[in-house]
């Protein structure tokens, strides 16, 4: 667990933009619970906007944004590929933005529900933060939350905002899902690679489509790259994500192998949204 700095933070927040790194827990196969996958989240804010977003992807957008190389991004650090999407929230307007990509279509859809909290009258410390319990039936899931008021923003990892103050821990009744705060920086500006051009879906449009999703190597593959000595398959696919698997292995599976990658790059079938 990392050392959390948070200097001089009520006068610096309405000047300054801030990331706040979530460690994010999954269980991405509802059939196997005990199999969890651990990644990084940023939510970064002016005090007016935020972006959540996975770090590693970000970094990666940032690397391909500066040189348009795809080596480039081989050589970067892996994420869990349910991980690639972006919510953004406008505190003003009171709206939030949900960005993802399926094959070749950018695709936004528009959730405006924020969580109706019940603040509990139950406290404690968390990180030498003075943190205060809530709960909420949110998205087919119950959800606990702790926050503090110690920092002025109404907002979380996820949708999870409308909070007198920033939510440090939420996790869902089955344990499926966690966010906990790590860390927070100060950053020099809120940047996010969100694509302008994007296709407009509801939620339950846009939930409906990952659910029914089935990867194709023949459909879903944009490029491959085999490195025979070190043993490595660099793929990229349609959606943009890029990932490295071991070629020993996926040799091995002979005439399998198609089905190997498939189970490799499946998406959860243990969504945060319930349908």
């Amino acid at each position: 667990m990392y050392r959390l700095l948070f200097l001089l933070w009520a006068s610096f927040f309405s000047a300054q933009s801030y990331r706040f790194v979530y460690e994010y827990k999954m269980k991405p196969d509802a059939g196997k619970k005990d199999s969890v996958v651990t990644d990084y989240m940023n939510l970064d804010t002016d005090g007016k906007k935020s972006y959540f977003q996975n770090g590693v992807k970000y970094e990666r957008d940032s690397v391909y944004n500066a040189d348009r190389r795809y080596p480039a991004l081989l050589k970067s650090r892996q994420y869990d590929r349910n991980l690639s999407y972006t919510v953004e929230k406008d505190y003003t307007e009171k709206t939030i933005h949900f960005y993802d990509k399926y094959k070749t279509v950018s695709i936004i859809t528009s959730d405006n529900e924020v969580p109706k909290w019940k603040i509990e009258n139950d406290f404690k410390k968390i990180n030498n933060m003075n943190c205060q319990k809530a709960v909420v039936d949110y998205k087919g899931r119950q959800w606990e939350a702790w926050f503090s008021k110690e920092f002025p923003v109404s907002d979380g990892p996820y949708k999870f905002s409308g909070l007198p103050g920033l939510v440090v821990s939420v996790k869902d009744s089955e344990n499926d899902h966690s966010f906990d705060l790590i860390q927070i920086k100060k950053i020099s500006t809120v940047t996010s690679f969100v694509p302008k051009n994007n296709k407009q879906m509801t939620n339950s449009e846009y939930r409906k489509l990952i659910k029914n999703y089935t990867f194709t190597p023949a459909d879903d593959i944009a490029g491959m790259n085999v490195d025979s000595k070190a043993g490595i398959m660099g793929l990229e696919l349609k959606d943009g994500y890029v990932t490295q698997l071991d070629y020993s292995e996926l040799k091995k599976s002979g005439n399998q192998m198609d089905a190997l990658i498939a189970r490799k790059l499946r998406m959860t079938n243990n969504p945060i949204e319930k349908d």
